[in-house]
């Protein structure tokens, strides 16, 4: 499988390069993404590969297909590779090994054994073919992602499909003769569709990266450093949503205050109190449900959110997190000490503001406060005291 020597085909590489430097770049802007560098080392590999076959390196036929195979299935590897991690999920290194293998002792054992062209040409494409489909089906999700995920979903499944009618279609059942192969209807194909939907995906890749890294900024912007949780501005753009669509009613608010702060501040030490703070937002957030809105409101004041819960169940939860804060034993805080909370909840009315809203809750959190700490109070019990 020798590519044409013409200045013209080194394009395809030099394109390649520019999308793995543009990858890596990003990357070293925030290194927490580590699936850019799987992006950028694919395009890399990539452009190996075909600088490999372009310029007949190595020499003889039979070690350029052995040793291009190679570089291109770890290519496509890492390629699935790190569009899995940017989801939470990665190719295992039994996955790499088997798919190697196969593919890469198969091309050998075509050329040096049993030397059929036309095998090599369906187990190279067919492989790259079932594997990128295999991580579509992984990440099917995206398709009802944000925009830029969906539209990643679709061009990657366009790419992973392609390699089936396009090798049936311009190959068939006879393979182009060796002197042929260079201007045959499967090798000419072969890089007008790796040239368009393979920009088509780079350039994809880099709009999900982009969208990735507006979002991150956003939520960087939306949350307190110490804690994790929202901070006031992310709590508010998400609670006013909640109380403006009807989808999420009915919907309740618990707001929190951990007793005596201040006391173990001034007592133990503001390490100790950072300490208490990150434990207990630990804490909240394995007690609240995962469509609970968690956020700081200021100093060790907290608010929760909670869509689709009426008082009652708002109540239940406040009451569940209460003991599990009286039994925990803080780090940074003697043995005998045992840090409380007092607890106000209510139920959101329709057409309320978020801002009354939280004044009648903190209302209870006072009263509650003022009725002896470490206790729930619910404001409709209140407001008829």
């Amino acid at each position: 499988m020798r590519a044409p020597s013409n200045p013209l085909a080194l394009i395809g590489p030099a394109i390649l390069v520019l999308f793995a430097a543009a990858f890596v770049w990003i990357w070293a802007k925030d290194r927490r993404s580590v699936h850019l560098l799987f992006y950028g080392a694919a395009a890399f590999m990539f452009c190996l590969g075909a600088l490999s076959q372009i310029l007949a390196i190595p020499q003889p036929v039979g070690a350029n297909a052995v040793i291009s195979a190679l570089i291109y299935t770890l290519s496509v590897l890492l390629l699935c590779d790190g569009m899995l991690r940017r989801s939470g999920k990665y190719l295992r290194w039994l996955e790499y090994a088997a798919c190697t293998m196969i593919i890469v002792s198969g091309i050998a054992y075509f050329y040096y054994v049993e030397r059929q062209l036309i095998v090599r040409i369906y187990l190279l494409n067919f492989g790259f073919g079932l594997v990128c489909l295999a991580t579509a089906w992984r990440l099917r999700n995206l398709r009802i992602g944000k925009p830029p995920e969906r539209i990643l979903f679709w061009i990657l499944l366009a790419f992973s499909v392609h390699f089936f009618p396009r090798t049936v279609f311009t190959v068939g059942a006879v393979a182009p003769t060796a002197d042929g192969f260079a201007s045959s209807p499967f090798w000419l194909a072969l890089q007008f569709s790796l040239a368009v939907l393979g920009a088509a995906l780079a350039l994809a890749l880099l709009t999900v990266t982009a969208a990735d890294i507006i979002e991150n900024l956003r939520r960087e912007r939306s949350l307190d450093p110490l804690t994790g949780l929202l901070n006031r501005r992310g709590f508010d753009e998400i609670a006013v949503g909640h109380l403006q669509t009807s989808r999420t009613w009915p919907v309740s608010l618990i707001a929190i205050d951990i007793d005596h702060f201040k006391k173990i501040n001034d007592s133990f030490g503001h390490a100790a109190g950072d300490a208490v703070l990150k434990t207990f937002s630990r804490l909240l957030l394995a007690t609240a449900r995962q469509v609970d809105v968690c956020g700081r409101f200021g100093g060790e004041e907290f608010l929760v959110l909670m869509p689709n819960c009426d008082g009652v169940g708002a109540q239940a939860v406040a009451e569940r997190l209460r003991t599990k804060i009286r039994m925990t034993a803080f780090d940074g805080l003697p043995v005998n000490w045992r840090a409380t909370i007092s607890i106000g909840v209510t139920e959101a009315r329709r057409g309320e503001l978020l801002s009354d809203l939280i004044t009648r809750a903190d209302e209870a959190l006072y009263h509650a406060k003022r009725s002896g700490r470490d206790r729930v109070r619910v404001y409709g019990e209140i407001a008829s005291v």
